[in-house]
């Protein structure tokens, strides 16, 4: 097994795993100091692209901003998201995600839900692709944007999936919107990490979308916190250009040839 997977899977237990998805090589080489996984996430078609959801995301988009995303990691695990309708079966999942990493050179995949996939996950492990779960919240199948586990039917649901998820060979999974108890539970019952996002501090990590806890995404959910605001700096930053360039302040000497 990969040693940055191995790696993550030891903090069991043991120290908090932390996750962020962007999608950019800029971005990336700041967060590679302090993260132990980045995610390329599928979100960035509705963070980058304004898409209604994250089911208009292609295949060749996801590996377009990985490549950028790979230029600015030197010790994270990178992990991409496979985006809707490219692992409806083995075959498929099998060929769509080989191009991920051979393309991208991340070091594993996610994949949305439980039973359904399953012996699609099996076939990638058994393949030396390594993969990430997701449960809970479904953004690629969602029908209503709720958290998961109000209901004893749904819970009971959500803990055998992540049960089935760990046999079929993940070595974590994302937890979104999923009810607090029902995330301590899981992650108890499971021997690999589980990645919070809404889903409580009794995971083994967490995981936000940078453009959201920095104020650049406008989105107002409650589990992001946001850590800067910065869209207000760089309208402060634009402004005092505009300002420069209409009085001639700038270019000086200095910024000209």
């Amino acid at each position: 097994m990969h040693k940055k997977i191995l790696s993550i899977i030891k903090k069991k237990n043991k120290s908090k795993i932390v996750s962020l998805s962007a999608y950019s090589k800029n971005v990336v080489e700041i967060l590679d100091n302090h993260c132990d996984i980045v995610l390329v996430g599928d979100s960035l078609g509705s963070v980058l692209y304004n898409y209604k959801s994250t089911r208009e995301v292609s295949l060749d988009t996801m590996i377009e901003h990985s490549k950028s995303v790979r230029l600015g990691i030197k010790k994270s695990l990178m992990v991409v998201d496979m985006p809707y309708n490219t692992y409806r079966n083995s075959k498929e999942a099998l060929k769509n995600a080989k191009k991920v990493i051979l393309k991208t050179k991340c070091d594993a995949v996610k994949l949305e839900g439980g039973k359904k996939i399953s012996a699609i996950i099996k076939t990638l492990v058994k393949n030396n692709i390594p993969v990430m779960g997701h449960l809970g919240l479904l953004p690629q199948s969602a029908k209503n944007f709720k958290f998961k586990g109000k209901k004893n039917y749904e819970r009971e649901k959500i803990l055998k999936e992540a049960k089935l998820l760990e046999t079929a060979g993940v070595f974590s999974m994302v937890l979104e919107c999923v009810e607090s108890s029902l995330a301590k539970t899981i992650t108890k019952n499971i021997k690999i990490p589980t990645i919070g996002i809404g889903a409580s501090n009794n995971c083994d990590g967490q995981i936000l979308v940078l453009d959201d806890l920095i104020g650049l995404n406008p989105i107002n959910v409650r589990f992001v916190k946001k850590y800067a605001n910065i869209r207000k700096d760089i309208s402060k930053a634009v402004l005092n250009y505009a300002r420069e360039v209409k009085s001639k302040k700038f270019p000086l000497k200095k910024h000209s040839y």
